[in-house]
């Protein structure tokens, strides 16, 4: 080996130690964030409760704990909030919402496509998009998200075979922050830069709402999904803030 390899060499690892020792100075000393999700303490536990609303428009709901396969894959100090949510005078008018809040470990926010291929669903990846909904409030703004369709196919009591669709709306939420890039690669950079330049680890979370539908209703059941979210999202997202009351100016 000559020289010139030799420097090059111990100039990477170089590098490669300083690197790794600001990554473990930061990680001694990073805060972790507040969640952009409505959650209540859980008493004697470090995991939080994340508090979905249980009325919304015309529909009731039940909250749903989380399966012990999820609970037991991800990392400890995730917390989670579940509701199904249905009509009583609509019997096959029913959406599930679901929240995962990381805690310290982000290998909390993983891709949903993991959870709809492991269930039987198969995801039509041309049919899928991001696109955005519009919330009203606290202020008028766009929610971006992921749209995926997907389908799978059952077995009445009679043994006939059934096809559906499920449409699957998801995105991320941390304090100030909201992404619905399929890649993942907009939340990670925005990590990123806000760990170095503030020491503060933000605390993202993953929301999804799920419903399904014969083929050839798919669109008829995103708009109704739409305005469920419309009405939803306000009630448990803490992203954005309401505007700042005007300052009051004395005569």
């Amino acid at each position: 080996m000559n020289k010139q390899k030799i420097i090059l060499m111990l100039v990477s690892l170089a590098l490669i130690g300083g690197g790794a020792g600001v990554l473990v100075q930061l990680k001694a000393k990073q805060k972790l964030g507040d969640p952009g999700v409505k959650c209540d303490a859980i008493p004697d536990g470090k995991n939080l409760h994340v508090r979905l609303p249980e009325l919304v428009l015309r529909y009731q709901s039940e909250e749903i704990p989380q399966e012990a396969i999820v609970t037991n894959t991800l990392p400890r100090d995730t917390s989670y909030g579940q509701r199904h949510y249905f009509r009583k005078d609509e019997p096959n008018d029913w959406l599930r919402m679901s929240v995962v809040l990381m805690g310290t470990d982000r290998t909390s926010m993983h891709k949903p496509q993991y959870c709809l291929e492991g269930a039987g669903w198969k995801i039509d990846n041309a049919a899928s998009s991001e696109t955005k909904i519009p919330i009203a409030r606290p202020q008028p703004y766009d929610l971006p998200v992921i749209k995926l369709l997907a389908t799978r196919t059952f077995q009445n009591t009679n043994g006939a075979t059934i096809t559906y669709r499920g449409i699957y709306i998801y995105w991320f939420v941390a304090d100030g922050a909201l992404s619905g890039d399929k890649s993942g690669g907009e939340r990670m950079w925005w990590m990123a830069k806000n760990l170095l330049q503030t020491g503060v680890l933000q605390r993202w979370a993953y929301v999804s709402c799920f419903s399904i539908c014969l083929p050839g209703q798919e669109e008829a059941t995103f708009e109704r999904m739409k305005t469920f979210l419309g009405a939803a999202v306000p009630g448990f997202q803490l992203t954005p803030k309401p505007p700042a009351s005007p300052l009051s100016v004395n005569p």
